[in-house]
């Protein structure tokens, strides 16, 4: 069993036409189960969530039309799990819970991309790591992957170390280990799982998501794992999924977990 459960259709446009072009290319791929998990802060019904001056500019969906898309897929008999993937927001869990309980989602992304004001995997922000302190920005990524584990509104955490996507790593790596631990420790008490993402192998860092010594610190404290590959283009699906396959049998895991309206399962990889 194969699953790439975090995908976007953001690059073009939310229709039938588009979609095909991504569950095409994952049957192509040899993929069993695929979603659509697209950026929560596109839809109008999120503005209470979360709000700055670079999301407002890119808010322009509604979730009636996402469902519907959805509900004409699954007529046509097209098998795509629908998802969101919401960024993690200090102080809105009572938003976040109810903006995600109002759709019957077949799982939910948390992820984390704004450190306070920071936009960490923006190229429009990517200067400011040369003028804030990289511990600092560290700690406070990691912080809220703790807090986003203990609410436990989400299935999967999105790409747990994407704070590294500029190749911007901390040379400390006592600090960095103790990063992982306190985060692991927040995780293994959660519903939450992690998914090995290729799409690290994308960007400047050149790396899977999470970490190889961070994902075997997943791996001794039970944390399960999906696959996924974050494509925003159809090429992009289950993109290098050796590499990922391979991570995670060397480090251990035997199976992936499998979501269909919030009910989960462990399934054999492979």
């Amino acid at each position: 069993m194969l699953t790439d459960y975090h995908n976007h259709l953001e690059k073009g446009t939310l229709t039938i036409d588009y979609l095909t072009q991504f569950t095409d290319a994952a049957t192509n791929k040899g993929i069993d189960e695929f979603g659509i998990s697209e950026h929560a802060y596109h839809f109008y019904q999120t503005a209470n969530i979360l709000s700055n001056p670079w999301v407002d500019e890119r808010r322009y969906y509604d979730m009636k039309d996402y469902i519907s898309l959805f509900h004409d897929a699954w007529n046509k008999g097209i098998d795509v799990r629908m998802s969101i993937e919401m960024d993690y927001t200090p102080g809105k869990h009572k938003e976040m819970a109810e903006f995600i309980n109002r759709y019957d989602f077949d799982y939910v992304i948390g992820s984390i991309h704004w450190v306070e004001d920071f936009g960490i995997d923006l190229s429009e922000f990517k200067q400011e790591w040369d003028r804030r302190d990289i511990t600092d920005v560290y700690r406070g990524y990691f912080d809220q992957v703790i807090t986003l584990a203990e609410s436990n509104l989400f299935d999967i955490l999105g790409h747990f170390d994407l704070v590294k996507m500029f190749n911007h790593i901390p040379t400390d790596t006592e600090f960095l280990l103790e990063q992982y631990e306190r985060a692991t420790d927040a995780l293994k008490q959660s519903k939450t799982c992690i998914e090995i993402s290729t799409a690290g192998l994308r960007k400047p860092v050149s790396e899977i998501y999470p970490h190889e010594d961070l994902l075997r610190i997943c791996y001794k404290k039970g944390i399960p794992i999906v696959l996924s590959s974050d494509a925003h283009y159809p090429e992009h699906v289950g993109y290098q999924y050796d590499a990922a396959i391979g991570l995670a049998k060397n480090i251990g895991y035997t199976h992936l977990m499998t979501f269909d309206k919030g009910k989960r399962k462990e399934v054999p990889i492979g």
